[in-house]
């Protein structure tokens, strides 16, 4: 069998990774981070947009590229590598995508040929302070033939340069998933410190208004929604992952062919280059379990234990790739403005992004629960 790319996605991988790398350079990364505003560069997303990457999963109807999860994946996987100041998966994977797959004709109309060129950007609160993911205690009731919303939000990413959000939140027939813009009156918004300094906020809702045609799917379709956002929005952080874990290795290993200790270099050393072929097993185990869900998800498998799996594999080893990167540099890994200690804590958040290890341990268990059932 073959596993290897096509000359068209690879083709696809090859301009993402050029513009990813030539737009993230480090002292552009530190400028952002050290601006006043979330870190997000518009000069890159417009070049994203220009170069049809934003179009990958957007259908051809709606001047989309009409491709599947997979390119999707693998571009995300080079924003990974990049640390790139761009909301590309909560746009891609967490707005996009339910859009396509649940949308009405208006709101796809709407939305997608927009997002795809770049011109809107659209994130997913999904993510209660204490609430399980598929069950929100943020309310939705009917009101003058249309709905409003209450409740607040946790670490909704990329919230304050969106233009819309998908906001889960409970009705009288359960959970159901609303398009709500980020200006719309009763919307307020809460930076949050992160590690890595992506911007997320805490969204609270006080009496949002919104029309019967903010709703997302059907009524009682709702956790279907957030189940399907959650399964493929885990599949893509095991991509992010990825990308991060194997940067990461790459800067560790020319690192330790060059730094010298006692007249020789420390990749010479036992002890380093045993971690970092630790490290490098790490990295190829995430690879291998991010490619398969991703592959899954392409081609309409089920693929919640595999996600679970993924997940809970990509959290374990991003960690341990990360600080053995940080170790191995010594004093200036710990550096801030350094891209190894970047990459540490682009991957601590990625781990924790809806639920880290043992929550989906948990979830496994679940599903090997039902299924004996």
């Amino acid at each position: 069998m073959d596993f290897s790319y096509s000359e068209e996605q690879q083709a696809i991988f090859d301009l993402a990774a050029r513009i990813l790398k030539e737009g993230s350079p480090a002292d552009r990364l530190l400028a952002l981070e050290r601006a006043d505003g979330p870190r997000f560069d518009r000069d890159l997303w417009a070049k994203l947009g220009e170069a049809g990457l934003l179009a990958i999963g957007v259908p051809e109807a709606y001047d989309g590229g009409g491709l599947g999860f997979l390119e999707l994946a693998g571009v995300i996987e080079h924003v990974g590598r990049t640390t790139a100041a761009v909301p590309y998966l909560e746009t891609t994977v967490l707005g996009g995508l339910p859009i396509a797959e649940f949308g009405s004709e208006a709101q796809k109309k709407a939305i997608l040929p927009e997002l795809a060129a770049g011109a809107r950007i659209v994130t997913a609160a999904l993510v209660e302070p204490e609430a399980e993911v598929e069950a929100p205690t943020a309310t939705a009731v009917g009101d003058a033939g249309g709905w409003r919303l209450d409740g607040v939000k946790s670490f909704v990413p990329a919230a304050a340069i969106a233009d819309q959000i998908l906001v889960s939140a409970m009705t009288d027939r359960g959970p159901a998933v609303f398009l709500v813009d980020r200006e719309a009156a009763g919307v307020s918004l809460e930076p949050l410190s992160t590690t890595s300094r992506t911007p997320e906020s805490r969204l609270t809702l006080a009496g949002v208004k919104l029309g019967t045609e903010a709703l997302l799917g059907r009524l009682g379709q709702g956790r279907e929604i957030i189940e399907w956002i959650d399964l493929r929005a885990n599949a893509a952080l095991c991509s992010l992952m990825l990308g991060c874990c194997e940067a990461a290795l790459e800067q560790t290993a020319e690192y330790s062919k060059t730094r010298k200790q006692f007249d020789q270099p420390i990749a010479m050393f036992q002890s380093v280059a045993h971690r970092q072929a630790d490290a490098y097993i790490d990295t190829q185990t995430v690879r291998l379990s991010a490619l398969e869900v991703a592959w899954r998800i392409a081609v309409g498998r089920d693929a919640r234990a595999e996600v679970a799996i993924a997940k809970h594999l990509a959290s374990e080893a991003g960690f341990h790739v990360t600080r053995a990167a940080q170790h191995i540099h010594g004093g200036i890994g710990v550096d801030r403005e350094y891209q190894v200690h970047r990459y540490y804590v682009y991957a601590r958040q990625i781990e924790l992004m809806l639920g880290g290890s043992s929550h989906h341990l948990r979830r496994l268990g679940q599903l090997i629960a039902d299924d004996a059932a």
